[in-house]
């Protein structure tokens, strides 16, 4: 079904329509194929990035394209209703041009335009393999030598290792806690940074996540985001922001299934007739349709507090939070309406049940967003 949106310029809808052009080109038939065989999807993120799409929501002065957040979901939600791996990615990328762009050095600044032009590709390692949720407890650790700093420790869940330009590296240069992490900016190909391989994952399989190894890395000095002692800071401004994108991902996915399931039941005929027509059917396709609806308002009501420079934050977990519960759940309707034919890979809803699963996990599990919740409230 076409998605009836309303968007704050004409440009806007010029940019959704070049993003669904691109989408069914560049997206739809390859999908399929490259989640198969577990391929990195890299020259198609950097046809993306020749056509503006992973800068958007940047000044037009560092290289992006000054986007409101808003129209920038709306173009991820377009992306992941094609193929979930390339929004994500997209998602990830921006997050991890948030650290320069927002507290980069002016040196570190000039690496915006590529950056937002998607010549360099980002990720973000702060996830470790002993304290995902409890990233204020990691223990990579970055000592002075002198000149600068030396990394020891491990990165896991991070998407994009071994196929990212620059990593943002978030590690312990201070004590226990919050205040002692640091955040620095490192080239890949750093002696000493070792992407392992990627972890065999129940979807996303394209763009599959892999643990970093760090063993003895030099980092220059100049190479530190922020403050020394910053960096938590830095990672939990960013996550806010990226948990819209992942709200966003979810609604697209939870749409594309939606569209896919009425399709079938329109088609499908069961005692001589439709089995959308079918009341058991036909409500819970109604209840799929509802719950998408609720999780797009939901996710562009915190993207516009945003965007008019209010907190967010609270917003932001409650969309993450229920929009990636809705992509669970209509996944998992989805295949219900296909039946049989929906649990082989003929179709496309097995896929989309797999990949639904990582949204309720990734930029912070829902038990965490029910945490922040649940403490904004008491």
């Amino acid at each position: 079904m076409t998605v009836d949106r309303i968007l704050p310029t004409d440009e806007a809808y010029d940019l959704l329509d070049l993003t669904r052009e691109l989408a069914d080109r560049e997206l739809a038939g390859k999908a399929d194929e490259h989640e198969q065989h577990g391929v990195f999807p890299r020259e198609t993120l950097r046809t993306l990035g020749r056509s503006g799409l992973l800068g958007l929501p940047y000044p037009e002065a560092d290289g992006g394209a000054g986007q409101p957040y808003e129209v920038y979901l709306q173009v991820l939600e377009v992306l992941a209703g094609r193929w979930l791996a390339i929004a994500e990615a997209v998602s990830v990328h921006t997050l991890a041009c948030y650290p320069v762009y927002a507290h980069g050095t002016e040196r570190q600044r000039k690496m915006l335009p590529d950056m937002l032009g998607g010549d360099l590709l980002g990720a973000y390692a702060l996830s470790e393999p002993q304290g995902g949720s409890d990233a204020a407890a990691l223990q990579t650790r970055a000592t002075h030598d002198g000149a600068g700093w030396v990394v020891n420790g491990t990165k896991a869940w991070i998407t994009h290792a071994g196929h990212a330009d620059y990593y943002n590296i978030f590690c312990r240069t201070g004590g226990p806690g919050a205040t002692g992490i640091s955040c620095l900016l490192v080239d890949a190909g750093t002696p000493g940074l070792v992407p392992q391989k990627p972890e065999r994952t129940m979807g996303l399989r394209s763009s599959a996540p892999a643990q970093l190894v760090l063993e003895n890395m030099h980092v220059d000095a100049d190479r530190l985001v922020g403050v020394e002692g910053g960096g938590f800071r830095i990672a939990m401004e960013a996550l806010d922001a990226g948990r819209l994108g992942i709200a966003s991902c979810a609604v697209g996915l939870a749409q594309a299934a939606v569209d896919y399931a009425v399709a079938y039941a329109a088609e499908r005929e069961q005692f001589g007739r439709p089995i959308g027509t079918f009341q058991g059917v036909g409500f819970m396709l109604a209840d799929m349709a509802t719950q998408v609806s609720a999780a797009r308002a939901l996710t562009l009501a915190a993207a516009r507090l945003k965007d008019a420079g209010r907190p967010f934050s609270i917003e932001a977990a409650k969309a993450k939070l229920f929009a990636t519960d809705v992509a669970m759940r209509v996944t998992t309707d989805a295949v219900q309406v296909l039946g049989g034919y929906g649990y082989v890979s003929d179709h496309p809803v097995e896929r989309w049940f797999r990949e639904a699963k990582v949204l309720q996990i990734v930029e912070g599990t829902n038990q965490i967003q029910r945490v922040v919740i649940s403490r904004s409230l008491i």
